[in-house]
């Protein structure tokens, strides 16, 4: 099949967040003709994302199978967006008064460090974790106190130099030992916004709608989908031959336009941007365990450029709202945030709002490093609802739903899934005829590796403008070595 073949054939894709921009990315780039409609200003502007979950060590109340789906996943995306990363590990510690035992990880961590070396060895590019054998390192009470006399690195090279800080500046009294260091590294959701987006403008066989809602859908007596569109005011129609719902929160609404119905759940969150002169070398990411929805729930520390740090407290007080966990009713795909979140998302928070929960996040996080109460908080924080297929709130790995031949639903719930979602959907599409049966799975993604790091920054600086973050966050700390 030759790629004019290809591109007889037209594909919708509704949503220009990480899943719509990964997925017309993705499908672009073998050669289909791909309209990707976005009802914002610019592509990827959604819940707030700061993790590679490269083996969900986050998240303690998940399943080994979807730890393993995460560590592969995570993997795909690196090696497709590597200008978006940090290159630096994080730290996973379990508070004393946490009812979980640092040892209970260990299992996982040993089986996600084998899945590693087996996904190396199937392929040596899949290396980008580091070495399997450095895939995690424990560190005792001792050994920290060791390291807390050392002086910290501008930018640290081995595990014990990422460990500095954290030795130096928590109150490890406060913590059951050992504590894990392992190589799950940031995500810059600006970056990887910026990176689909130049290479999106770049690819002929992608016609990018912004300012583009999708009004009305209508099946045609041929089977195509019949799309109205309202565009920056001006209304149109268009056909397609296959119709991709990657509207994010906004899914469910798709779905009644098109008639169909799926059960979801849709959650708001928030992380908060501070600053902290902080001390004097990098930081790991630090994640201190908690159950969440309580007082005592997970704390997270995101360090970023120029002293920026984003922090999660899972609690309702913090990250967690009241309320802001909904699901769909039976006459309905489309979850019912309150009134409250939605203004949130529309309009933008309140300065007390804020302050308010910055300040909790700051204090959740000083409880831990007490240093860390002389920071401050810097601007609006990073929020958004995301969609959860389903009636299971701990689901994090999750993909592709399809109905009838020419329909599919893209229900990512971490955005390292988009590839795994991206061949799923190919491999229907080869099925269906548009594709030759060789492209799925294509790792190729010429366009995309043309842009360059530089241009990376500058368009992600754009963004941070744009939507009112600071400059800072468009930067990474740490590039590949």
């Amino acid at each position: 099949m030759t790629k004019n073949e290809m591109s007889d054939k037209k594909i919708a894709i509704i949503g220009g967040g990480i899943a719509g921009a990964s997925i017309a990315l993705y499908l672009s780039e073998i050669g289909l003709q791909v309209d990707l409609f976005e009802k914002g200003t610019s592509l990827v502007n959604g819940p707030p994302i700061c993790h590679l979950h490269a083996g969900g060590n986050l998240y303690r109340e998940i399943s080994e199978e979807q730890c393993v789906t995460l560590l592969k996943e995570s993997i795909e995306a690196l090696r497709l967006y590597p200008d978006s990363v940090d290159y630096r590990p994080t730290v996973i510690a379990i508070p004393e008064q946490d009812p979980g035992q640092p040892m209970e990880l260990l299992p996982r961590l040993k089986r996600l460090q084998s899945e590693y070396q087996d996904l190396i060895d199937e392929d040596a590019d899949n290396q980008v974790l580091g070495k399997a054998s450095d895939y995690y390192q424990l560190f005792e009470l001792e050994e920290l106190q060791q390291l807390a006399l050392l002086d910290e690195h501008p930018v640290p090279s081995t595990a014990e130099q990422w460990m500095i800080p954290f030795a130096k500046h928590v109150d490890l009294s406060l913590l059951k030992f050992p504590v894990v260091l392992v190589q799950e590294f940031g995500w810059n959701v600006f970056r990887l916004g910026a990176t689909a987006a130049l290479s999106l403008e770049k690819n002929a066989h992608c016609q990018v709608h912004l300012n583009a809602k999708i009004t009305k859908i209508e099946q045609t007596v041929d089977k195509k989908w019949q799309l109205s569109c309202d565009e920056s005011g001006n209304n149109s129609q268009q056909k397609f031959d296959y119709l991709i719902n990657a509207a994010g929160f906004k899914t469910g609404e798709i779905d009644d336009l098109a008639g169909f119905h799926r059960q979801r759940l849709v959650e708001f969150k928030a992380a908060y941007v501070t600053k902290w002169q902080g001390t004097g070398g990098l930081w790991p990411e630090v994640v201190f365990h908690g159950q969440r929805g309580t007082p005592e729930g997970m704390a997270q520390f995101t360090p970023y450029a120029e002293n920026l740090v984003q922090l999660h407290g899972m609690t309702e007080q913090i990250t967690l709202f009241d309320n802001g966990l909904v699901a769909s009713a039976d006459n309905s795909s489309q979850p019912q945030l309150d009134a409250q979140f939605i203004r949130k998302i529309d309009k933008g928070w309140l300065a007390q709002e804020v302050a308010e929960r910055g300040q909790r996040a700051i204090a959740h996080l000083a409880r831990y490093i007490p240093a860390f109460k002389e920071a401050s908080v810097e601007g609006k924080p990073l929020f958004g609802a995301q969609q959860i297929p389903g009636e299971d709130a701990s689901l994090r790995a999750a993909g592709v739903s399809f109905e009838d031949d020419n329909y599919a639903r893209c229900e990512i719930v971490k955005a390292s899934s988009v590839l795994t979602s991206a061949d799923a959907l190919t491999e229907k599409l080869a099925e269906l005829g548009f594709v030759d049966k060789s492209l799925v799975g294509s790792r190729l993604f010429p366009v995309t590796r043309s842009i360059t790091d530089q241009q990376v920054t500058e368009r992600s600086e754009c963004y941070t403008q744009q939507r009112g973050y600071p400059l800072a966050l468009a930067h990474r700390t740490v590039k590949q070595s």
